[in-house]
């Protein structure tokens, strides 16, 4: 298969049983489409994203180097400061009359982490969100209820497109009014239901307060992502609701969801789509790649992105690569278990501590001590901002500076928060550091 600068071949049309062409290939045909495919990704970075330009020649290398999939180790990491400080739109690799959309994510430094899709790119992130819906157990004529949020943020356009992709009848009710979230159910029908899992144990609440059986809802698959859980929740979720639950991965600087996607089949963990995004685990530290099945941090090359392509992402989140199963040829991502930088994930909006820290150090009357306490409150993860008073400041102030932090936290990083403004000293220290980050939250 030959890829020209610049055009992105499609997946093929699915065989009878529903598997698209991709998902037919053998190992080796796969290893040699992806090198195809990694060869024209490094043309295309280097001859027309100055950045990739200056890290590669950094670094000593050109992609005429890259002869092998293994040679990949060679090439520079890009990390999300690279893309903040070309921000907005140094990163795109076509002109941008050619970008027909763009989402982002915030950031550290008010700068949000800015992506952009060509034609071609879209159409990529529709067909292997349609992949993934597939595999999840999802058919053409399903009803799909999509409860992720839209806009910028990547989940609801993501989940929205891959469905009508796969010839489904989409519900965009994105986030929030629960209670009418539990009518279009029972009124429309959905199979499918795409969301973060714990607002979906809200949503199997709220058929309880009802008086409705949610396992007598026509519901019977749960696409979840955007945030970590646990499969003691999966279990509950399935027993509660009667359907089966499964796992969706992606991140916006990637593509967006559908990077990878559990096989309901399988349930045994989340194959990648390598035919569109090349998967690494490194070391967190010392950067160097490890063998498949040890844990590190995953890493990800894009290999057909027009508008925008990634050498070596680097994901920050700790995971580990086995062989596939229901899709042989895919690798499998087992569950992330964690992350190798200080970002947490609250109802599926990403939030750094530094973003508290900036909002904190520019209120008067606080001072730069603070604390995120992490716990859960009705099943879903809550956030409680504890920072310490200025030496001096006012007591009766506390409250009126902690409605402001709420709502500066709400405009600018989109996450409702809790503020307790306390006395001077009272945060516990350790060897005279402020542990920034305490998660209170059980695995349940």
């Amino acid at each position: 298969m030959t890829i020209t600068h610049g055009a992105v071949p499609a997946g093929g049309q699915p065989d009878p049983d529903g598997l698209d062409t991709a998902e037919r290939l053998t190992p080796e045909q796969l290893r040699e489409l992806q090198l195809e495919r990694l060869r024209w990704t490094l043309r295309h970075a280097y001859q027309n994203v100055p950045h990739y330009r200056r890290a590669f020649d950094a670094a000593g290398v050109h992609p005429s180097d890259c002869t092998s999939l293994d040679d990949l180790a060679s090439f520079p990491f890009t990390t999300k400061d690279d893309l903040r400080e070309n921000y907005p739109f140094g990163m795109f690799a076509v002109p941008r009359e050619q970008v027909n959309r763009i989402h982002a994510s915030s950031g550290t430094t008010g700068r949000p982490t800015v992506v952009g899709y060509t034609a071609g790119d879209l159409d990529t992130w529709a067909t292997v969100m349609a992949r993934s819906i597939r595999a999840a157990g999802g058919r053409a004529g399903d009803i799909v209820h999509v409860a992720y949020g839209y806009g910028l943020f990547t989940g609801g356009l993501g989940a929205h497109y891959g469905a009508e992709k796969l010839g489904c009848t989409v519900v965009p009710v994105s986030g929030g009014m629960t209670a009418r979230q539990v009518q279009l159910i029972n009124d429309f029908q959905p199979s499918i239901i795409m969301l973060t899992p714990t607002y979906m144990l809200t949503l199997l609440d709220e058929f309880e307060r009802q008086g409705l059986d949610p396992k007598e809802s026509s519901l019977r698959v749960g696409i979840f992502g955007a945030e970590p859980w646990t499969p003691a929740m999966r279990t509950e979720i399935e027993e509660r609701a009667g359907i089966d639950a499964v796992d969706i991965y992606g991140l916006s600087e990637v593509i967006g969801p559908g990077v990878s996607q559990e096989c309901v089949e399988t349930k045994d963990g989340l194959h990648v789509w390598e035919d569109h995004f090349y998967p690494e685990i490194v070391d967190p530290l010392g950067g160097d790649v490890r063998a498949d099945g040890e844990t590190g941090e995953l890493v990800f090359t894009s290999l057909t992105k027009q508008a925008m392509p990634v050498i070596r992402y680097r994901t920050r989140d700790l995971t580990r690569l086995l062989p596939g199963t229901a899709r042989p040829a895919f690798r499998r991502m087992a569950k992330v278990t964690g992350r190798s930088d200080d970002m947490i994930i609250v109802r599926g909006v990403n939030l750094f501590p530094t973003q508290i820290e900036e909002i904190v150090l520019r209120m008067p009357g606080l001072s730069p001590h603070f604390q995120l306490v992490l716990t859960r409150q009705n099943r879903m993860d809550h956030l409680t901002v504890q920072v310490e008073a200025a030496p001096g400041a006012a007591t009766e102030t506390r409250k009126n500076t902690a409605a402001q932090v709420r709502h500066v936290v709400k405009d600018r990083i989109g996450v409702t928060v809790d503020v307790d403004v306390v006395d001077p000293e009272s945060l516990e220290r350790s060897v005279g550091k402020l542990r920034r980050i305490k998660d209170l939250r059980t695995e349940d």
